[in-house]
């Protein structure tokens, strides 16, 4: 028994002439809206401003495409994102500068008795380096 595999279900259908269902619903209640405000207003000259408002905002979302994507999804994305918590991860946390010279001369020494010139680029290798250094060092400061 054959069945047909459907093609092409990325692409809507057009229910009502040129337009697709979802943007049938957005300029009918795109046009209601304006309807709405004209009733309220009650004047053709001053309601046409918020009217024309309506009509592009409606239009752009039932025809406007950004990558590919409808306006509508950009527009929720953006809304997500916007009142969305985030999520910070790495702070930099500043060191404290030691005040007196005397300290940041010990500290110096400190670690220039313990630097390790990297060899390699193995943490590994540079790890068991970093070990038999220092067991070396170890090592002459008790014969001495």
């Amino acid at each position: 028994m054959r069945f047909q595999v459907p093609q092409f279900i990325e692409v809507e259908d057009k229910i009502f002439g040129p337009l697709t269902l979802k943007q049938f619903i957005y300029l009918a209640g795109g046009g209601g809206l304006a309807f709405l405000v004209y009733i309220l207003i009650n004047n053709l000259i001053i309601s046409i401003i918020p009217i024309l408002l309506i009509l592009a905002a409606v239009s752009a979302l039932a025809f406007f495409k950004i990558n590919n994507r409808p306006l509508i999804l950009i527009v929720e994305s953006a809304f997500k994102y916007y009142l969305g918590g985030k999520l910070f991860i790495w702070k930099k946390e500043d060191k404290p500068k030691p005040q007196t010279t005397e300290a940041a001369v010990k500290e110096a020494k400190n670690y220039a008795s313990v630097m390790v010139p990297k060899i390699s680029d193995s943490k590994l290798k540079d790890l068991s380096w970093s070990l038999d250094i220092k067991e070396s060092i170890y090592s002459d400061k008790k014969q001495r």
